[in-house]
């Protein structure tokens, strides 16, 4: 079965596929301290995945068998149209099951552990 085939990423197109991979390559500060953190199964054993195509989307993190996306928001998710944006890119994916987590880079940069609390939360308790 071709990757792009495959159910957990939920019919991206070949252009988003190349493009997760491409930005795989170019994960920002905060991106990469997350990935530090929930990479290799770290978090009870569950594994994600990096720049994650789904549908039409790239998930800066997700894990299949939470079905949990998490983003991670730098200070242009602040602007009105990109947070409008989220919004219904969030109400995508969870018509797809999905269950979205969001943070800052304010978050990861200054309050990691608590971020970690909160994803080990919601992998100890899926909505």
């Amino acid at each position: 079965m071709k990757f792009n085939e495959r159910q957990f990423i939920y019919g991206a197109s070949p252009e988003i596929i190349k493009r997760a991979a491409e930005l795989r390559k170019n994960m920002t500060v905060a991106e990469n301290l997350l990935w530090e953190r929930i990479g290799k199964k770290q978090i009870f054993g569950v594994r994600f995945k990096r720049q994650h195509p789904i549908s039409k989307f790239i998930a800066d993190f997700y894990c299949h068998s939470a079905l949990l996306v998490i983003e991670i928001d730098g200070e242009i998710h602040l602007k009105e149209e990109i947070a409008e944006r989220d919004e219904g890119r969030d109400h995508e994916m969870k018509k797809l099951g999905l269950k979205v987590m969001r943070f800052t880079n304010d978050d990861i940069y200054n309050n990691i552990d608590e971020v970690i609390t909160q994803i080990k939360q919601e992998l100890s308790n899926p909505s």
